[in-house]
């Protein structure tokens, strides 16, 4: 079940709206290979608010990308890990992350007060 409501185009287009939102690349980053507490998440990506964080968490499950699993133990533990879904997304995102690398701008020098 997906949480969208507008109808895609094409195979991209669904793909671009799943990953639309400025932190779900990075949470899918964050993810790859391994489950992580919601707490891990929010220190490898800082800036993102705990509101945002979770509610990109919810979008990401209910397209089927995300897995959120709770344990019950003397303390509730919920874990986030990737489906298989989720992997093959990130597997197809590894060349736009190439292409950036490759054509990322190199940022400016900081200009000198002499200059």
């Amino acid at each position: 079940m997906s949480v969208r409501v507008r109808p895609t185009h094409c195979g991209l287009d669904a793909a671009v709206e799943v990953i639309s939102g400025k932190w779900k690349v990075v949470i899918l980053w964050a993810l790859a290979g391994q489950s992580r507490r919601f707490g891990e998440l929010k220190r490898l990506i800082p800036g993102v608010s705990e509101k945002v964080l979770f509610q990109h968490l919810r979008e990401l499950e209910a397209d089927g990308v995300v897995h959120r699993e709770s344990h019950d133990a003397p303390v509730v533990r919920v874990e986030y890990s990737l489906t298989p879904r989720g992997s093959a997304l990130n597997d197809a995102l590894k060349p736009l992350g190439a292409w950036g690398r490759e054509y990322l701008p190199e940022r400016a020098e900081p200009v000198s007060e002499d200059a």
